[in-house]
């Protein structure tokens, strides 16, 4: 079987797995499974991270041990007509070209590529590499959270490739780290009035995407633009919130969000004339970005009960206050994002409105500054703001051993040097090397375009380039 179609039909069967954050438990059993049928011992650690350790070819014992590591989990989204269930169904892979996609899913090459690769590379006899430690952890997309708690006792190798990257030809040195800050704002209920009448607005059409690898392409935000949908009817009517939900995941820029509210009887009219001028805005400023942005409102059922007028005003002005967005480009590389802020989920509870965002930086005090805006925002607010997963960033070593040898085993397969980068993106390597005593780390990976969406898809002629780079890397002492 050629690499590609080895790996694929990995790929095919880790798809067949529901495998979403704290869903990992099928997924990591399977490889349990598979370890075993392959004659390789695997461990797993409290916070479920699993390792397998395949024994070295044919005279390479003594070669010092090479971690490959990935994440089991992924990230579940689907447009709104999907009726996929993802802890259930397995997910269909589409082919189109050279491209790989899902329907009306997401794809999870982000990171099942990586899962495939390990597995093609463990059962490839013909490959020479010395011992090999696979590294699969757990919930790595809420906050990397399976690396955090991860025990280091688990791993031997102090060479580390994650292939978590989605470029092929990019090698990966530092990324900005980070976490997530969940808000909620108390609120309380009350019946519906006789001269209340019900609607809902539905935003959607948006393309989303990752909040690290997206975040500079300045997509739309469907719980920012609700926000400023309902701050501009708050203006003139006392409208009170009766349902608000928006995007499922803190690090997936949100596509879709829904508000049903009730409007005094007699603020009808303006309440129809503010919705009609903001979105006249909205879609002049969207129009090439978001063409297929979608702002509707509509009378509705009556809804049983909704929260006050002022905790209603309190939400608005806290959605539409909190940053969202890149906020600082970098200063030392041209181009390059250096903080950012994304509101992922909203959610209106029975208990309280939810908020869940998600804050990324190469710098250090920036992250600290930005959880401090939020957590002061927050309690402006009358709102509590708790702290989930913040790390630091993985700072680049420009003289890594392993550097030199991916970058000269790249030149000489491609006859050109490969793009060495710091990425936004959130990954794994600093927090791993941090917990295991300190790691020469690279990240690198095939073609993934759209993570974290529906439109995720996998460039299939990568999966070779990335095969042909890892086989020359390991095959060297």
């Amino acid at each position: 079987m050629q690499p590609t179609e080895h790996i694929l039909h990995n790929f095919q069967l880790v798809s067949s797995i529901p495998r979403g954050t704290k869903y990992e438990a099928g997924i990591r059993q399977w490889l349990e499974g598979w370890a075993a049928a392959n004659r390789c011992a695997s461990r797993v650690d409290a916070a479920g991270n699993l390792v397998v350790r395949v024994p070295a070819s044919a005279g390479r014992a003594s070669d010092a041990t090479v971690i490959l590591q990935g994440h089991l989990d992924m990230v579940w989204q689907k447009t709104p007509e999907s009726t996929h269930d993802f802890t259930r169904d397995p997910i269909r892979l589409i082919r189109d070209g050279d491209w790989i996609h899902a329907d009306s899913v997401t794809l999870g090459a982000d990171n099942g590529a990586a899962l495939a690769l390990m597995m093609a590379l463990a059962e490839d006899e013909h490959i020479s590499h010395p011992a090999l430690e696979l590294l699969f952890t757990v919930e790595e997309e809420v906050g990397l959270t399976g690396a955090r708690q991860l025990d280091p006792t688990m791993i031997s190798g102090k060479t580390l490739i994650n292939l978590d990257s989605e470029e092929e030809g990019v090698l990966i040195v530092g990324c900005a780290g980070g976490g997530g800050v969940t808000i909620t704002l108390p609120v309380a209920w009350s019946a519906q009035t006789k001269n209340e009448v019900c609607f809902e607005i539905l935003v959607g059409g948006l393309k989303g995407g990752h909040s690290g690898v997206d975040i500079h392409k300045q997509r739309a935000n469907s719980n920012k633009l609700m926000a400023r949908v309902l701050d501009a009817l708050q203006r003139d009517a006392p409208i009170r919130l009766a349902a608000l939900k928006g995007g499922t995941a803190r690090n997936a820029i949100p596509r879709e969000a829904q508000a049903v509210f009730f409007c005094p009887r007699e603020k009808i009219a303006r309440c129809r004339a503010a919705f009609a001028e903001i979105v006249d805005v909205i879609r002049g400023e969207r129009q090439y970005a978001e063409p297929a942005l979608t702002v509707t409102m509509s009378e509705k059922k009556d809804s049983a009960q909704a929260i006050g007028a002022v905790e209603t005003q309190a939400a608005i002005r806290l959605l539409t206050a909190l940053p969202c967005g890149v906020l600082k480009m970098s200063e030392d590389a041209s181009g390059i994002v250096e903080t950012s802020s994304n509101i992922g989920v909203v959610e209106l509870k029975e208990d309280g409105l939810l908020i869940a965002s998600n804050h990324r930086s190469c710098v250090s005090a920036r992250i600290e500054e930005e959880v401090r805006r939020v957590e002061s925002l927050a309690g402006l607010a009358g709102a509590t703001a708790e702290r989930t997963g913040l790390g630091a960033p993985w700072q680049p070593n420009m003289d890594s051993p392993l550097l030199k040898k991916c970058a000269a085993a790249y030149r000489s397969l491609n006859g050109k040097a490969p793009k060495v980068e710091i990425i936004h993106a959130g990954l794994e390597c600093g927090v791993i090397s941090e917990r295991c005593g300190g790691l020469d780390c690279i990240s690198l990976g095939p073609t993934i375009e759209n993570p974290h969406s529906p439109d995720e898809r996998l460039y299939v002629p990568s999966l070779a380039e990335t095969w042909n780079l890892l086989e020359a890397v390991l095959q060297q002492p």
